[in-house]
């Protein structure tokens, strides 16, 4: 899992003679020098061949379900489109400016009319939050993931599910009433380790695809995170700028295990 570091009976019958008197069968025989005729084969229909795979140019298929979803790898970069074929959105090289490659969450293809896939609709790491974009197939990598964050913000709950089933829940602090969590749905796009893990963001970061909605004047725009910390106390408490934190040893659990393009859905 790639990191980046900061500065799924035979039944048989027997007949029986009916009447009062007895009768005797005899099994038929042909005349002498008679010669029965072998039968004729009989023609075999050929087999019919599986017909070719037809879909609509202009359905949407979604990826994504409680159960599953994909995340988009791009090697070499990708270009995000409005919609397929429109106006450019943005341009993503092959890794982010913390050097991670570039992952999009997937929620749904379009395919040709031989059920290929043409293109994928993604989830953008850009503001607006829940931005969305269309990006050729043949841009990225799919890699499927049975995991999913939800965190319930007035809670102060985080739950990981696998497959659909709960595997974990933990306390957690969230925005404050100034510097709000932002809702809505995400995804990883991004698995940091500072430099220092016994600083403000622990052992480690995973970066979503969310931005602080009022500190848009900071670095990178604002992103926002699930992070440890190194303020234990203010775990279940809504006082951070923004971010999500965990206690560390939680972090380091759901660190090991979460994937880039793992859906996160924030909840009011």
């Amino acid at each position: 899992m790639r990191v980046a570091v900061l500065g799924f009976g035979v039944m048989v019958l027997v007949a029986a003679g009916c009447g009062s008197e007895r009768t005797r069968q005899v099994a038929a025989t042909a005349p002498p020098g008679h010669v029965s005729p072998k039968p004729k084969p009989r023609p075999v229909a050929p087999k019919p061949k599986p017909a070719a795979p037809r879909c609509s140019a202009t359905t949407e298929r979604s990826l994504t379900s409680a159960r599953s979803s994909y995340a988009g790898f791009a090697p070499d970069g990708a270009v995000a489109y409005r919609a397929p074929g429109g106006a450019v959105v943005a341009r993503f090289g092959r890794e982010n400016v913390n050097g991670y490659p570039t992952y999009f969450g997937v929620l749904g293809k379009r395919v040709a009319k031989d059920c290929r896939a043409l293109w994928y609709r993604v989830q953008l790491p850009l503001r607006p939050n829940g931005s969305v974009g269309w990006v050729r197939a043949s841009a990225i990598e799919l890699e499927p993931v049975d995991l999913r964050i939800e965190v319930d913000v007035s809670r102060r709950d985080l739950k990981l599910f696998r497959a659909g089933r709960r595997v974990l829940e933990a306390a957690v602090a969230v925005g404050a009433a100034a510097t709000p969590t932002p809702v809505g749905r995400y995804y990883v796009n991004q698995r940091l380790v500072p430099t220092d893990t016994s600083g403000p963001y622990g052992p480690g970061a995973l970066g979503i695809s969310a931005f602080s909605p009022v500190l848009t004047g900071w670095a990178q725009g604002g992103p926002v995170a699930i992070h440890g910390t190194n303020e234990p106390w203010s775990i279940g408490h809504a006082v951070s700028n923004g971010c999500i934190r965990l206690p560390n040893d939680t972090l380091e659990r759901l660190f090991k295990i979460v994937p880039p393009g793992t859906q996160v859905i924030i909840h009011p």
